[in-house]
């Protein structure tokens, strides 16, 4: 992804976003009471609740505990990291409610893979940028024993294969149809693996 690619997909609240990593960079990091000194005890947040316990009285020298005052800027809530705000999203209708110069959508997990290329493909020409753009499933593919260890990327670059393109896009460009016509039968006539896991048994 070039430069003003990445650009432009950040949204218009970059500048709250930077200001929000800024004032959390200020912050201490809040870690549970005696964690330093037992291994048992991880550094996950718990509040201290010990009658005498010298971090709940923030006497000097002790970790600080959490306080609402380190509460990040209200104006930056909510908003995701690429500088959009997150809409969860399970249907086309739902994209269309959204506004492309403000919001992100996010589809959901519930949502198949037909829907979801044409929830992509509504996205693209409404120009909303979607967090979680659809991939293929990853089909594993297993090598023959080789007998060089340096054999191994040329082998494995040559189980993958070409593919029929690296995104759904240059699929449907590649069989000459619409983005939601790409069917399984035609990715199935394509040899190609996406992952190729090789496993090397050295000679004796």
């Amino acid at each position: 992804m070039g430069s003003e690619e990445a650009e432009a997909r950040r949204g218009p609240f970059k500048d709250l976003v930077a200001l929000r990593e800024k004032v959390k960079a200020k912050k201490p990091d809040f870690v549970r009471q005696e964690s330093w000194r037992y291994v048992r005890v991880k550094e996950s947040w718990r509040k201290p609740r010990g009658m005498d316990s010298k971090m709940r009285l923030q006497k000097k020298g002790w970790p600080a505990i959490v306080k609402v005052g380190y509460r990040g800027p209200a104006v930056a809530r909510g908003l995701h990291p690429s500088g959009f705000r997150e809409v969860l999203v399970h249907n086309v209708e739902e994209l269309e409610r959204l506004n492309p110069a403000t919001e992100a959508a996010r589809i959901a997990r519930t949502v198949g893979l037909r829907k979801r290329l044409e929830i992509m493909e509504r996205a693209r020409e409404l120009g909303i940028y979607v967090l979680n753009p659809p991939r293929l499933p990853v089909e594993e593919f297993e090598l023959e024993e080789i007998e060089e260890e340096e054999e191994l990327p040329s082998e494995a670059e040559k189980a993958m294969g070409h593919g029929a393109g690296r995104d759904v896009w240059e699929m449907a460009e590649r069989f000459g149809v619409g983005l939601t016509e790409v069917s399984w039968e035609m990715l199935e006539s394509v040899i190609h693996k996406p992952i190729a896991i090789v496993r090397f048994r050295r000679l004796r």
